[in-house]
């Protein structure tokens, strides 16, 4: 597909979970994985409802670090539920041993003991629910 000046016209496409995965994957740098969740929830809530079940049904590749594969379990199970729907099936093995609390900050980790979303809870990953609205 060509525009009035002969350009390839290139056609947006949402983030998916698979592909937030991938951007993980390549970049290292914490501070810069959290811009890339937030993108993700961002261009999620833009999507129609039908089109966000798509976003969150396929498994994405691990990372490399659990502590990542889980959040990402996590944050698609509270998506889901968000819509009233069961989590995505790959969701379902992915839990932490050991909590992680996403701040190191005193302040912040209190908040997340109580206002963690239950998927994150439940999945070991303890984040303030403000930090969802981030994007």
């Amino acid at each position: 597909m060509a525009d009035e000046e002969g350009q390839a016209a290139m056609s947006y496409q949402p983030m998916t979970m698979a592909a937030l995965a991938l951007f993980l994957v390549r970049e290292r740098d914490e501070e810069t994985q959290w811009k890339y969740v937030w993108e993700f929830l961002e261009e999620y809530r833009w999507e129609p409802a039908e089109r966000q079940v798509e976003l969150i049904r396929d498994e994405p590749a691990p990372i490399g670090t659990d502590k990542w594969d889980v959040l990402l379990a996590a944050l698609a199970e509270h998506l889901a539920a968000q819509m009233d729907l069961a989590p995505p099936e790959w969701t379902r093995s992915r839990h932490l041993a050991t909590p992680w609390f996403t701040s190191s900050l005193p302040s912040k980790r209190m908040e997340a003991l109580v206002t963690a979303p239950a998927a994150f809870r439940k999945h070991g990953v303890y984040l303030s629910a403000r930090d969802l609205e981030a994007a």
